[in-house]
């Protein structure tokens, strides 16, 4: 596909078709992603003997894993936006620099997972718990993700690139053949059948890394097949501190405001720690549960970021409007049948997992309270999205600060205090996921007025 095809795609079919066609595929991406989180949990909480504190190790894992991914598909966010303006104003060269130093940036990232995974892990852990059991399971499972963390880096940079060019149905046949792989072997080697040893939450770790390795090895020959605007001369991976600089200059807000949801699940684990391991293991698992709903909206900004980069590179103000418009009503359709979903079917995804007595109940009570928080959690992705396709940067992370920090760990700790000396409150701790998203959504519309003063001076 040569440049102008491009721009056929991307320029000309009409915004809300358009965002269809790259949404949809986008939201079953990331959909499949979440089934990585959630498969080796549903997995290990059955198994024969201590599945919940499985569940629970994979819950301390969590936080670190989602780092993982928070920096590698924030690398990607910055080359996918930088990418597509590029090619939006119809320079190859640049795009073509652009995912060459994407590429170099994912072989440090892994480097440093790497090196993580072999000196940090247990370190890391120890902060979080001091019961032996569930050490050692959660340190065994994330040094396996650590370790061989190859596939989901590199996977998240390829996603991009195909996503960038309009190709986002490669990106998710990698992530199906993934997501397959890993629930295929997950109960394979958790409970050691058709002949092989049971290997418990290590099994859980394996995997999951094979599942992504199969993603990263698609997505590459699908990138090399069929983006052809971009060219993969090695000389292209050379590093370039102005092209890093400028995917960073968008990534990086990016990377923060994912990295901010594993800080924020990390202190949570602290906080609700005060209160019970009951409270620990429920949490972790409906965050596993709503990443169905959240991460689907993640999917549909996926979208609306190349769209409305895309548009801005060719100063196309109709179009950016048009993206921010059906961007926005598209995620509140998919916010409220999330809504419904997780309220209507609460106890049965519960049951799923093995949970009973005050466990169970808690988990129940946390996805009938947070859901209620969709529809702004989405309108607040969407805004994220809006926000750095438009060179908005600092909006994106002023958004994610605020709903993932500033309004919701200081009340989650007030209302911890509740809980701690009136069991029976233990509900009103997730209702600082409401109070946060809310009061967020109000900044963002703010935000977004003031960058529409910017942009009618633009375009």
């Amino acid at each position: 596909m040569d440049n102008s095809e491009s721009k056929k795609i991307m320029g000309n079919v009409p915004v809300p078709k358009l965002m269809l066609k790259m949404g949809i595929p986008m939201i079953l991406s990331m959909i499949l992603q979440a089934v990585y989180n959630i498969v080796d949990s549903a997995f290990v909480s059955n198994m024969p003997s201590n599945g919940e504190s499985a569940l629970n190790a994979l819950t301390l894992a969590f936080p670190l894993q989602m780092l993982m991914v928070a920096i590698s598909i924030g690398t990607g966010v910055g080359a996918n936006a930088l990418l597509s303006k590029s090619l939006g104003e119809g320079n190859k060269e640049k795009a073509s620099k652009t995912a060459g130093n994407a590429i170099f940036c994912a072989i440090i990232i892994y480097i440093f997972f790497l090196a993580f995974g072999v000196f940090g892990v247990p370190v890391y852990i120890s902060t979080q718990t001091a019961n032996t059991l569930i050490f050692n399971m959660s340190a065994d499972y994330l040094q396996i993700c650590c370790i061989m963390s190859i596939g989901i880096v590199f996977f998240s940079i390829y996603e991009k690139l195909l996503q960038a060019t309009g190709h986002s149905i490669y990106s998710t046949i990698s992530q199906i053949a993934g997501a397959i792989t890993n629930i295929i072997l997950d109960p394979i080697l958790i409970y050691g059948l058709i002949g092989l040893p049971e290997m418990g939450v290590k099994g859980a770790a394996y995997a999951t890394v094979i599942g992504q390795c199969v993603s990263f090895l698609l997505a590459l020959l699908f990138h090399l097949k069929v983006n052809k605007d971009i060219s993969n001369n090695l000389k292209y991976i050379i590093p370039s501190a102005k092209t890093i600089g400028q995917i960073y200059s968008i990534g990086l807000p990016a990377i923060i405001a994912q990295a901010l949801m594993s800080v924020m699940t990390y202190a949570l684990n602290i906080i609700l720690g005060t209160i019970s391991e009951a409270m620990v293991t429920a949490y972790g698992l409906y965050y596993k549960i709503q990443q169905f709903i959240l991460f689907a909206a993640f999917g549909l900004r996926d979208a609306i970021t190349p769209i409305i980069s895309f548009s801005h590179g060719m100063k196309n103000r109709s179009r950016i409007y048009d993206g921010i418009k059906f961007g926005l009503l598209y995620t509140l359709i998919i916010m409220l049948a999330g809504t419904a979903v997780v309220e209507f079917f609460a106890v049965p995804f519960s049951n799923i997992f093995g949970l009973s007595g005050n466990t169970q109940s808690l988990c129940i009570s946390a996805m009938r309270v947070i859901s209620i928080s969709f529809i702004f959690a989405g309108a607040n992705i969407a805004f994220q999205g809006i926000f750095q396709a438009l060179n908005g940067e600092i909006e994106s992370l002023i958004v994610s600060v605020c709903r993932q920090i500033i309004f919701v760990i200081p009340v989650a700790w007030i209302f911890a205090q509740i809980a701690k000396t009136s069991p029976d409150l233990s509900w009103i701790v997730w209702t600082a996921f409401l109070i946060a998203e809310v009061l967020s959504s109000v900044i963002s519309i703010y935000l977004l007025t003031r960058i529409n003063k910017k942009l009618k001076n633009l375009c």
